[in-house]
């Protein structure tokens, strides 16, 4: 790569653009929170998402294998105090099967735009068996989903049968598995389809004009479509749990997809650094000063065990 070009890449960059990519950072995750919520049972009142996003989104910058995903479990489960008569349904084992669904339906947007590129740009084949990969793996993530909500007391009585030999573990079991089940009402109840949708829509459009204003920042006079490249070709690199904040998975990424719109190597770099910074910086930031009011550390939510049943 032509450093002495990269440099001139990033002496020119349009300051103003790249402030508004780095000011869409900490939205996408606002955005994500009010989508989450929607996700929990009806009439559930779970405390501190947004809080609970920023922390975990900045624990995964700092921390290696997305270990952000168990802390921000935890952040909303350690002050989550259910409902008279829901007793038997833990906080963790309830958020824990929200953010499972959170993932999937992630994965599955990834899987669609890269299927919508393919008929647009020449997307790479490792990229496309990566992507057919992930679908499996999506699929078999619905299938199960689908299970729990259709038929939970099969599931049960299977759950019943395996650990018929274990009474205490059986116990356990149970618990959490119906506490789980629980945690997927918010999915299968009608009046949360829609705002489902709609939030959806805003989760995925927020980081794309974050890419696309990037772009600007840069003067690569790319159509949208290439912010939507850089997004699904992110998304799908940094859904292998790797190094803190993604480094060198999230650039690499992102060159590539400004690769097939004919960027240079140095100017996809530059963009790919930028656009890292970008996204990495406020949420980190404002994730700790999110951790110092809760009154918590990253050791405590990642130590922590899940409660007995």
């Amino acid at each position: 790569m032509d450093t002495a070009e990269l440099g001139r890449q990033l002496r020119s960059a349009h300051w103003g653009w790249v402030a508004l990519s780095t000011a869409l950072a900490p939205v996408q995750l606002w955005v994500r929170a009010h989508r989450w919520r929607y996700l929990f049972p009806p009439r559930s009142d779970p405390p501190r998402l947004i809080p609970a996003i920023m922390i975990g989104y900045m624990a995964n910058n700092v921390l290696p294998l997305r270990a952000g995903e168990v802390v921000r479990v935890y952040v909303v489960a350690r002050r989550w105090k259910p409902a008279a008569g829901a007793s038997r349904a833990h906080p963790f084992w309830t958020t824990l099967a929200t953010l499972v669904v959170d993932r999937v339906l992630d994965s599955l947007a990834v899987v669609l735009i890269l299927a919508v590129l393919v008929l647009v740009i020449p997307v790479p084949a490792f990229l496309q068996m990566a992507a057919l990969v992930v679908l499996a793996i999506d699929l078999a993530g619905i299938a199960v989903l689908i299970a729990l909500v259709a038929a939970p007391a099969r599931c049960a009585r299977r759950i019943e049968r395996l650990t018929a030999r274990w009474p205490r573990l059986r116990q356990r079991a149970l618990g959490v598995f119906e506490t789980f089940v629980t945690g997927l009402d918010g999915i299968r109840a009608p009046a949360h389809i829609v705002p489902l949708l709609l939030w959806t829509v805003l989760v995925w459009l927020t980081p794309a004009a974050a890419a696309w204003t990037m772009l600007r920042a840069l003067g690569l006079e790319l159509p949208f479509v290439a912010a939507w490249a850089v997004l699904a070709f992110v998304g799908l690199g940094v859904s292998i749990p790797s190094a803190p904040g993604y480094v060198g998975v999230f650039h690499a990424a992102a060159a590539l997809a400004l690769g097939l719109f004919g960027v240079s190597q140095a100017a996809a770099v530059g963009y790919a650094l930028l656009f890292h910074a970008a996204q990495i910086v406020p949420i980190t930031l404002i994730g700790w000063v999110y951790l110092l009011r809760e009154q918590m550390s990253l050791g405590e939510a990642t130590h922590a065990r899940p409660p007995a049943q």
